[in-house]
């Protein structure tokens, strides 16, 4: 039942390009009846040919000529509609593939932050392409056959009963024999297919995330343990693809089993029929001919049954995506300031991932516009996650965030991420040119623009040093810049936006003591007249602050002016005592 629903539910995408969709359809009507209607014309020949020898007379090649002609119009109507047929299908389910990559890159882009949290990369990616390709490949190249091979058989069925019902009633035990072998064939074999189809999106995430971390295997001498993960995966592969088609094999030789006991049954009662002058022998030869033709669909669907059960094993896989909850179009209830002047307030907000493990609590604290908001703590404190409630990746489960004293859940998700530019501590770059990746903040940014930002970003002289300058194209891996040079190119990124409020999560985590020091320079011009949130382990960059947050265990344990947290010789201080104590000892070294 579920495998017809999701049939269904694929079959809707053909809707829009139905007119095309039943062209094919008529087409292919036609060259099935054509098939058809071609051993009976066969037969007209047989039959005459029989007769002219019993009677001991000339061949009456007249007639002969006359059926020769009549074989090859039907032969040639057969090959241009089964052309046409499958020109049209390959049509109409292209565009219907097309759309639904079109769909399936809509969902995506409205998931919330938390499906890609809890999904393996490589295992998307395999849904997005491997999966949508399996069911591309078997809508084009069996739907058209399924249809051949159904129409086929009405067709068949209906000539044969022509000729003799007895014999055609007979014949016609192959087709629910053949059905219940096949179903029978098919539910042992379906989790087979659903397993291959799972494993290889798991070699897909394991291959992705081993490809992005490579250097560090080799780093860590990891190959071989790679190496023996990668093949218990491809072991599991192997074992669901071999089961999958060995099972799903077992089809076809056990359908032409009924077939040939079938054929061998109409031979004797035909031979016994035509001895006795019940049919012709054109008429045998023609009924022969159709069990032939009802056996030859029934093969071809079984042969395409691995094609079509990998599509249903994808088809499933496919709209569990399609049908994971997207983030709601949030209302607008309110509206923020004609000019945003930056004030942020957290007002006794408590946030969890999971019900059960509380991660923020009853937190609560202001950031007045333009001031430098300073977050440290050990890991795990909740420093990321109280940025991602500002940013409504993730909504407060009590209390509220304000902007301007406005309730950002009064606004739309986009609304408030508008008024945020973000520098993170993994610096994303893509597959496009230097000038492209700092205009991803502001996509009509003039070159003017462009180069402004690099400038105060201080990474317009690294630029120029390179091949094409700003043309130069960022590889896939991002490999071709350094890890310090990408942070100052996300940087510029963040300045083109110009953002009420900015964001920095280990911004300089990444980048060596010059580079720190440009990148200083860059972010006291950037944070100007803005209210900053930093992140940061290295506690000397935020001297600054005019307010620290002092985090753990999901609550602010102290927050003040990094003199006043000295003063109070409390958890700030020990943190900053401990890392001026290794910087010293570093020093002295």
């Amino acid at each position: 039942m579920k495998n017809i629903r999701e049939l269904k539910r694929l079959m809707r995408y053909i809707g829009p390009y139905q007119v095309t969709f039943w062209l094919a359809i008529v087409a292919t009507v036609i060259s099935v009846l054509a098939n058809a209607l071609w051993p009976v014309i066969m037969g007209l020949a047989v039959t005459e040919i029989s007769r002219n020898l019993a009677q001991h007379v000339a061949i009456n090649f007249s007639y002969i000529t006359k059926v020769i002609a009549m074989i090859l119009s039907f032969a040639l109507l057969y090959q241009v509609t089964m052309f046409l047929g499958s020109f049209w299908m390959t049509r109409a389910v292209q565009r219907a593939m097309r759309d639904l990559r079109r769909d399936i890159d809509l969902q995506i882009n409205a998931l919330p932050v938390r499906f890609f949290d809890a999904q393996q990369q490589g295992n998307i990616l395999s849904r997005v392409t491997n999966d949508v390709d399996a069911i591309t490949n078997a809508l084009q190249q069996s739907l058209i056959q399924v249809v051949t091979s159904i129409l086929g058989i009405i067709t068949a069925v209906i000539m044969m009963v022509t000729i003799n019902i007895w014999m055609a009633l007979l014949s016609l035990i192959m087709i629910p024999t053949s059905l219940l072998i096949s179903r029978h064939v098919i539910q042992k074999s379906q989790p087979y297919f659903r397993g291959q189809q799972n494993t290889l999106g798991e070699m897909n995430g394991f291959v992705q995330e081993h490809y992005g971390g490579f250097s560090v295997l080799k780093l860590y001498g990891q190959e071989e343990r790679a190496i023996d993960d990668f093949a218990k995966i491809t072991d599991r592969l192997t074992e669901f693809g071999f089961k999958a088609a060995f099972v799903s094999g077992l089809m076809m030789p056990l359908v032409g089993l009924t077939t040939n006991m079938t054929y061998a049954a109409m031979a004797t009662l035909g031979g016994y029929y035509v001895l006795h002058g019940v049919i012709s022998v054109g008429n045998l030869q023609a009924f022969i001919q159709y069990i032939w033709q009802v056996n030859q669909p029934i093969s071809q669907i079984t042969q395409l049954s691995g094609v079509i059960q990998s599509a249903a094993a994808a088809t499933g896989r496919v709209f569990e995506i399609l049908d994971e909850p997207v983030e709601v179009t949030d209302q607008e209830t309110a509206v923020l300031p004609q000019k945003v002047q930056g004030k942020v307030e957290f007002n006794d907000v408590s946030f969890s991932y999971n019900p059960d493990k509380p991660l923020i609590r009853h937190l609560s604290f202001t950031a007045n516009p333009g001031d430098k908001i300073a977050i440290v703590g050990p890991t795990g404190a909740g420093k990321t996650t109280m940025i991602n409630l500002l940013m409504r990746f993730y909504d407060v489960t009590s209390g509220t965030i304000r902007i301007d004293g406005v309730d950002t859940k009064q606004l739309s998700k986009q609304q408030v991420r508008r008024q945020f530019g973000m520098v993170l501590q993994d610096a994303w770059l893509y597959h496009a040119s230097i000038t492209d990746n700092i205009r991803f903040g502001k996509l009509d940014a003039t070159e003017y623009e462009v180069v402004d930002a690099a400038k105060t970003a201080n990474v317009d002289h690294f630029i120029h040093t390179l091949p094409n300058g700003y043309q130069m194209v960022i590889d896939e891996e991002a490999s071709n810049v350094s890890l310090g040079q990408k942070q100052l190119l996300t940087i510029a990124r963040a300045v083109i936006a110009n953002p009420n409020v900015l964001i920095l999560d280990e911004a300089t985590s990444s980048v060596d003591t010059r580079l720190e020091g440009l990148l200083q320079k860059a972010m006291e011009k950037v944070m100007q007249g803005r209210t900053s949130f930093v992140i940061a382990h290295r506690l000397s960059t935020i001297r600054d602050a005019d307010l620290i947050l002092v985090m753990d265990q999901g609550q602010i344990v102290e927050q003040g002016t990094h003199d006043s947290l000295l003063a109070a010789s409390g958890v700030y201080a020990n943190l900053y005592n401990s890392q001026f104590a290794v910087t010293q000892t570093a020093s002295q070294t």
